[in-house]
């Protein structure tokens, strides 16, 4: 049976150049065939680091990149190490390592042999020292995807020195997604496929940051055709990724902020279309008047208004009047029907959704409330809102916050409620129909719009303001109104209020020839006047009679109350938002000649 000491004789007997290395790095022992070569005694290197007997560039790969290595993965393979033999000569080797352990895992120690390297091996030395050298972000795997060797280059664009690096998993520095990607044999299955090209992947320096990489490979196959070691050079593209992020995200805002344009497009040309059709608040009546002081009362506060009034009386200008005469008056005004809304899509409508909220979301919608944030909200028909639908309208007047549908992001809003109905919420209160705090919410200060019938005068002056409109819109020849007309007008009910007036006028207009205004056809329902019915006359049949028409008196005397109505209800601001200007429809320069002619003088200040 052979001792130690036979097992040492036959270790320096080999016909080899091996070493024998204990725990801390320094040589236990080694050949005869070693000493012969390098040209020492054995008492001049047992005891010291192999470092110590070869060049510099070879200690430094023994310590930064072999030692670590040898660490990890226990072994080494044709590793290149330059020896210094006694004298000074270089002696070229190609190394491999294997790591001793008892039994129980215990390290015993490293026994390396050393080859002599041949003029192919030197040449491949010198392949591996140009390899490291090369800028570009290269590393090099075997088969179980360690890394066998990598660039400068890549430890500089990661962050780690060698040693920190050589024979660890490449996975250890993918981020979290590409490591589940390539998570158990994954990634031994790619490397035993062999090359690849243009594979998108995220690596983590060591400070965290992720770079965006494209990988290409070349495998290298043993005599067996497996692929035992693979070259992969990486193209650093993280910039380009970020800058495609904030174009994607960039276009996206612009998606979304053409939606809200297209939004307030709409709601634009709805707000044109209202101002063409009702112009402004016209009259001079008590009722009217009375009604336009709490306007002016409210306007400036951030209170909910609830306007309340019959159907066609104008609640929708009347909200536009509060909102005009508000600090928002720069922000939009936002209208919605709540009668036109299918329960279903109430929760849309108001607050938006996100793609795929639901079948037909085919993209990112915003809401009412968000398109009126900082400005007005007209709440009409509020009165319509199912009961179930309620509670969520009352949340955010209550908190000023919403999520889209289908969205857990909680927005803020800063919206002024404007509402309006016809009905009688507290009626519906009562029968269980709107909820008594939502009332309460929405009914901070309410505003009741006069009927027309209670209006007086004011029916006369709606008349001629929409019959100049409806003349100069239809390319007509304007018109006047006749004596017996104003008459007729003024018995009238109007159960359809400014509505139903507009709508006369306009179809008297359509029905006329020339330049006499044939109201009996638009209102053939309508009673003639006392003195018509007593002549036995038609009421605006053929031309009108001598003292039927309007003198230009009459007319100026008209115009001037007018105007001094818009004058007062302006506070006497002739230009500018909320101006008599404006609210007369001309000019500021046109409404100062007027101001002139009339002789109409600013009452001093009591």
């Amino acid at each position: 049976m052979l001792t130690l000491e036979d097992y040492q004789w036959l270790f320096r007997k080999a016909p080899s150049m091996a070493t024998s290395i204990a725990e801390d790095g320094v040589y236990l022992d080694v050949s005869d065939e070693f000493l012969s070569r390098l040209g020492y005694e054995r008492a001049e290197m047992v005891g010291h680091k192999p470092e110590e007997f070869v060049t510099e560039e070879s200690a430094r790969r023994i310590a930064e990149e072999l030692r670590p290595a040898l660490r990890r993965t226990g072994k080494l393979r044709a590793k290149p190490i330059s020896f210094i033999t006694k004298t000074g000569d270089v002696v070229d080797c190609l190394t491999n390592a294997i790591v001793d352990y008892t039994p129980d895992g215990k390290f015993m120690r490293t026994i390396t042999m050393h080859t002599e390297a041949t003029d192919q091996a030197r040449a491949n030395l010198k392949y591996r020292t140009l390899y490291r050298s090369m800028p570009a972000m290269l590393h090099t795997v075997d088969g179980d995807g360690l890394i066998a060797t990598v660039t400068d280059h890549w430890l500089q664009k990661m962050g780690y020195t060698r040693q920190e690096v050589l024979g660890r998993p490449i996975t250890d520095f993918f981020s979290a997604a590409d490591q589940r990607l390539y998570a158990g044999d994954r990634l031994k299955k790619l490397i035993r496929e062999g090359d690849f090209n243009n594979l998108e992947r995220q690596m983590v320096t060591r400070s965290g940051e992720k770079l965006d990489l494209i990988m290409s490979a070349l495998s290298h196959r043993d005599a067996n055709g497996n692929v035992d070691r693979m070259l992969v050079a990486s193209k650093d593209v993280t910039e380009r990724k970020r800058a495609e992020r904030r174009l994607r995200q960039t276009l996206a805002e612009n998606a979304r902020l053409r939606e809200e344009l297209e939004h307030e497009r709409d709601y634009l040309r709805e707000e044109v279309n209202v101002a063409l059709n009702f112009g402004r608040i016209v009259g001079t009546s008590p009722a009217l008047q009375r009604m336009l002081k709490r306007v002016e009362a409210v306007a400036n506060t951030p209170a909910s208004v609830l306007v309340l009034g019959e159907s066609g009386v104008g609640k929708e200008l009347v909200a536009r009047a509060i909102h005009t005469r508000s600090p928002r008056a720069d922000k939009p005004l936002v209208k919605v029907n709540c009668a036109s809304i299918p329960k279903e899509l109430f929760e849309s409508e108001f607050f938006g959704h996100v793609k795929g909220a639901f079948t037909g979301a085919h993209r990112d919608r915003v809401g009412r409330f968000q398109l009126a944030d900082g400005g007005s909200l007209f709440l009409d028909e509020v009165g319509e809102i199912p009961l179930e639908l309620q509670g969520k309208l009352l949340r955010v007047l209550q908190e000023s916050e919403f999520e889209r549908v289908g969205d857990d992001v909680t927005r803020s809003v800063d919206v002024r409620v404007i509402a309006a109905t016809n009905k009688n919420l507290e009626k519906l209160i009562v029968e269980g129909k709107f909820r008594e705090d939502l009332f309460y919410r929405l009914s901070v200060f309410p505003v009741d719009v006069p009927p027309l019938r209670e209006r007086g005068n004011d029916i006369v002056q709606l008349a001629q303001h929409f019959l100049e409109q409806t003349c100069r819109d239809f390319g007509r020849e304007v018109m006047t109104l006749t004596r017996a007309q104003v008459e007729n007008l003024r018995r009238y009910k109007w159960p359809g209020n400014v509505r139903e007036l507009k709508n006369v006028i306009e179809r008297a207009v359509i029905l006329s020839e020339g330049s006499v205004l044939r109201l009996d056809k638009s209102m053939p329902d309508m009673q003639p006047s006392v003195d018509q019915a007593s002549a036995g006359e038609q009421p605006d049949a053929g031309e009108p009679l001598a003292g039927e028409i309007l003198t230009d008196a009459d007319f100026r005397e008209l115009q001037k109350k007018n105007l001094l109505a818009a004058l007062k209800q302006s506070n006497w601001r002739v230009s500018g938002s909320g101006g008599a200007a404006e609210l007369l429809g001309v000019k500021p320069t046109t409404l100062a000649d007027r101001i002139r002619s009339f002789g109409i003088k600013k009452p001093a200040r009591s």
